[in-house]
């Protein structure tokens, strides 16, 4: 009995200890509480410039400031028919370029003023004559819009009608043939109506103008300074003309010989550059360098016997081959051009005096097959296919 009880009482004592030690054991440790992770903040709303189109109107493209060679001297940039108060700024010339690229300012869009004015063409058509929104075609060539801020006169359209580049800007707009927002479809009004519900225009428009107000003037301002931005400047000639361009001579080197041209090309800008008693025909004296954008004294050049009206032209710079000429497009070569002041100008009360003889009737070059080719090849120098690609004109619409 005693051994059983002794057993008993030292389990009893060892269960107790037991106990104890495990009373003396420090308390299991609190689990730690683990927040949960923030949910991700919703991303900003794209504005409606980033959804519809690859521009930063914050950070844009260089309109306002662009190098260009010393022959673009004080003397030349007098000629500049920009206004005082629409100097070109690198967000009014962007949002001119949505604007000239956007067919949504035709009635059903379907035509923007790009439409007819390509890049690639030297801002002009490949066609004759260009169709509008409803493929009616017009009655008068597409144009080219190179160096247009050099036409000192400022008229606008091949027959003079708008007295400025801002004036001519929205009248394609509200062409009954064109773009159609004429009487009948609500004119400009109904466009400026458009124009608040494309949401990427209000926030241009704020961007650009301190406000979102969409008015004609506003649409006027901003394309004439995306067009006055189009400068040529770095055809052959262009090149070969800086290294001879001398601010002290009388021509300031346009007589010379420019480097980088063949033989012919040089025959051909002698031929252009002289008068006719000095070894050429004049062509300078209407076409004028280094923008070879028109005198603002030029009358007509004699294509249509008794032509009263007076045409004015774009310049020559960036014309390519294959395009067609005057204001109608009859001729689609340079062999043409150069053949008809050769042979083919017709009298007419608005003939331009020089293209006459001292007795009043047009005069004749005659030239040589040989100098007419060498003037062909000559005209071909003033392309200038930096300004084609240039992406300060492309389409600026994301696709």
């Amino acid at each position: 009995m005693k051994s059983w009880f002794v057993r008993l009482m030292i389990a009893s004592t060892g269960a107790v200890a037991g106990h104890a030690a495990l009373a003396a054991l420090p308390p299991p440790p609190k689990p730690i509480g683990i927040k949960p992770a923030p949910a991700p903040a919703p991303a900003a709303p794209l504005s409606a410039i980033a959804q519809y189109l690859n521009i930063d109107i914050n950070a844009p493209a260089r309109y306002a400031s662009v190098t260009l060679p010393a022959y673009y001297d004080a003397q030349l940039l007098r000629s500049d028919n920009t206004p005082p108060n629409n100097r070109i700024t690198d967000k009014g010339a962007t949002l001119g370029r949505v604007l000239f690229w956007d067919k949504r300012l035709s009635v059903n869009d379907t035509v923007a003023c790009a439409t007819c004015h390509q890049p690639a063409n030297g801002f002009s058509a490949t066609t004759q004559f260009s169709k509008g929104y409803s493929g009616v075609s017009g009655t008068a060539h597409a144009m080219g819009l190179a160096n247009i801020a050099f036409y000192r006169d400022g008229r606008m359209f091949w027959d003079r009608r708008a007295a400025s580049v801002e004036a001519q800007a929205t009248q394609p707009i509200q062409n009954t043939i064109e773009m159609g927002y004429d009487a009948s479809n609500g004119g400009i009004n109904a466009l400026l109506v458009k124009m608040q519900g494309l949401p990427y225009y209000p926030e241009l428009f704020k961007a650009v103008y301190g406000d979102a107000a969409i008015t004609e003037q506003r649409i006027q301002l901003a394309l004439a300074q995306f067009e006055r931005s189009m400068i040529s400047a770095n055809s052959r000639w262009d090149q070969g003309y800086a290294k001879t361009y001398n601010a002290g001579l009388a021509d300031k080197g346009l007589s010379l010989d420019v480097p980088g041209l063949t033989a012919q090309e040089n025959t051909g800008r002698r031929l252009f550059m002289g008068g006719p008693n000095n070894g050429g025909i004049g062509c300078a004296g209407c076409h004028q360098p280094p923008t070879f954008a028109l005198s603002p004294n030029s009358l007509s050049n004699g294509l249509d016997a008794g032509e009263t009206r007076v045409f004015k032209s774009p310049s020559l710079k960036s014309l390519s081959p294959g395009q067609p000429m005057m204001h109608d497009g009859r001729f689609t070569t340079f062999e043409q051009v150069v053949s008809f002041y050769n042979l083919g100008v017709k009298n007419g009360p608005a003939l331009d005096n020089r293209l006459k003889t001292q007795r009043g009737d047009p005069r004749v070059p005659n030239l040589s097959r040989t100098d007419q080719a060498a003037l062909v090849a000559f005209l071909k120098t003033l392309d200038d296919p930096t300004l084609r690609i240039d992406t300060r004109f492309g389409n600026p619409f994301k696709q």
